[in-house]
């Protein structure tokens, strides 16, 4: 091996422009960083009911906040994207949500019933769609040995409750 002379490597001289990204870059770094405890705080309080009925089945059930988003193009309503893990037999209480929801099954299998729709067992890479209002009266893990996942975006008003628990 021979050494190598690292003084002697020129060293690139950044652009201004490259400067100005870079501290722009940062700024809104700082930015998002004040904003996200805020929003994280908003989302966990959004989907509390949620969380509430998934610790009923089991301890490993749980409802973690990936994100949420104000959408600029659709003044009023806000994304937000979750990850949502039963336990083996985990499940939750018949809830509606306020906004249409789309969900991802990313390991396992989940079955589903919508009001007055058949129950479903839906598997990775599979999804399924909830209009808004819709009634969710199955939603579990179908296996009583193994875990399974879903990603569940929602698209609802801004502030909305996005998780109802029905009696």
């Amino acid at each position: 091996m021979t050494a190598m002379n690292l003084a002697a490597t020129p060293r690139p001289v950044p652009s201004r422009s490259m400067a100005i990204a870079v501290v722009g870059g940062l700024a809104c770094a700082l930015a998002i960083g004040k904003a996200l405890p805020v929003t994280m705080d908003a989302i966990s309080g959004a989907l509390s009911p949620l969380c509430a009925t998934a610790a009923e089945s089991s301890p490993l059930d749980k409802v973690e906040p990936i994100g949420s988003y104000a959408l600029p193009n659709v003044p009023g309503k806000r994304v937000t994207i979750v990850r949502v893990f039963y336990g083996p037999g985990g499940f939750s209480r018949p809830h509606r949500h306020a906004g249409s929801v789309t969900a991802y099954i990313t390991k396992g299998e989940i079955r589903s019933q919508l009001g007055g729709g058949p129950v479903e067992t839906f598997g990775v890479g599979q999804s399924f769609f909830e209009p808004p209002g819709s009634t969710h009266l199955v939603s579990a893990n179908a296996s009583t040995t193994e875990p399974a996942e879903l990603i569940a975006v929602f698209v609802a008003d801004e502030g909305a409750q996005l998780t109802t628990l029905l009696e």
